[in-house]
């Protein structure tokens, strides 16, 4: 096993992490952006107030993507396993 082989493993689970991260993340940021507009048109300043839309905007990311990113994460565990051979000079 060489350190390039290794850093590439690296580089694809630094990817494959940032995908799976990334509708979770963005539909929290897309609530937590409207909500703060929101209170600073109106002026409430209840801190509270965020936490449920984006509870609920994260679950409902999950549920619409949670497949999917079952789905990547598994290919990419497979990959790894079919690499082993070919990693260990096999």
């Amino acid at each position: 096993m060489n350190t390039s082989a290794i850093l590439d493993i690296g580089a694809q689970a630094l990817i494959i992490s940032a995908k799976l991260a990334a509708p979770i993340l963005i539909t929290s940021l897309v609530i937590g952006f409207a909500i703060s507009l929101f209170q600073s048109i109106t002026q409430i300043q209840e801190v509270t107030l965020s936490f449920v839309p984006k509870a609920v905007g994260v679950s409902i990311a999950l549920l619409v993507c949670g497949n999917w990113m079952i789905a990547e994460l598994v290919s990419f565990t497979h990959d790894l396993f079919t690499m082993i051979p070919s990693l260990l000079g096999g």
